[in-house]
């Protein structure tokens, strides 16, 4: 009784209200892998592997509630340069005028068969155009290639991928849907990680990873870290300048008593309060079937991102949006 007449105390000196907080999971259903982008129409939509087949669409105004408005493709129009494979990790981008959605494409095991694609559309809500395979496996050399990220750097664009095998990137064409002619993988993290985020900020790059397992419901032990350099292909260091090329980084968000596995982040969205905040997803104790959609606060300390607690929050202030 005495922390419920406490929790109603902060409330009012901060003038707030319970519809000025959110609870997570903000999704309680699987949604693993989300990528999120604002579109020209004010909402936010979000993409995710999928659980939901075909590769779900949410959209939402404010990053708390989200509806789902269809998917990026249908079973005529969805991919299939791998063969019975799943769709699995996209990444949203804007490129031009176009809409570009990149793709991995894997069965589990095939880690020399899988591969990235990628897909084109005039809206975030689709439907989307498959402009096919960009590179798989056995032709890249790189073992393992799912989780793109795309990023554009000085008039460059660039794709990031990997899982398990090390992280890489390369240039991309100027259209951003192939690779560009004689670019070769070039390593810039080692075998720990996958679900590769770069986000730039006060002058450094900053890669957020994952570790551990994604998948195992209550035994999963992924975890969300993060690493800096000064340039975009490294060296990417944690807080004692050890390289993540040999696994060394920072834990940003790790497991509760509520939550586990949680991990690949989304890209940071800043709200009109200048706040920043990352989608990722977990497995709930509560709901354990499935990785739900979750979201925290990303603040910053002395050059480095932090998450409250290192670990989930179970009811937050909203973003300010």
């Amino acid at each position: 009784m005495k922390f419920k007449y406490l929790f109603l105390g902060l409330f009012a000196a901060a003038n707030l209200s319970a519809a000025d907080f959110y609870v997570n999971p903000v999704v309680n259903y699987s949604l693993p892998d989300p990528t999120v982008i604002k579109g020209d129409d004010g909402y936010f939509y979000l993409y995710a592997t999928e659980d939901i087949r075909n590769l779900p669409i949410h959209r939402s105004k404010d990053l708390v509630n989200w509806e789902l408005v269809g998917t990026a493709f249908t079973d005529e129009t969805r991919p299939d340069f791998e063969p019975n494979g799943g769709l699995w990790a996209p990444d949203i981008n804007k490129i031009g005028d176009k809409y570009v959605l990149y793709y991995s494409m894997s069965v589990w095991g095939g880690e020399w068969t899988c591969g990235i694609g990628c897909a084109v559309a005039d809206r975030p809500s689709g439907p989307f155009t498959d402009c096919g395979m960009m590179f798989r496996s056995n032709g890249i050399g790189v073992q393992n290639s799912i989780d793109p990220f795309y990023m554009e750097d000085g008039g460059k664009k660039y794709l990031f991928w990997g899982s398990f095998s090390g992280i890489y990137a390369i240039e991309l064409a100027d259209d951003g849907l192939k690779v560009k002619s004689g670019e070769k993988p070039k390593q810039i993290a080692g075998k720990a990680y996958e679900g590769t985020y770069i986000h730039k900020h006060g002058g450094y790059y900053y890669l957020f990873a994952s570790v551990g397992s994604c998948c195992e419901g209550l035994k999963s032990t992924y975890t969300t870290v993060v690493g800096r350099s000064e340039n975009l292909f490294g060296p990417y260091v944690d807080k004692q300048g050890r390289n993540m090329l040999d696994n060394h980084h920072e834990i940003l968000i790790h497991k509760n008593e509520a939550f586990v596995g949680t991990g690949h982040n989304s890209e940071i969205v800043t709200d009109n309060a200048g706040n920043d905040w990352m989608l990722y997803h977990a497995v709930s104790v509560a709901n354990p079937d499935g990785r739900v959609l979750m979201l925290d606060k990303v603040c910053w300390k002395d050059g480095w991102p932090y998450v409250e607690t290192a670990s989930p929050s179970l009811k937050s202030e909203k973003p300010v949006l």
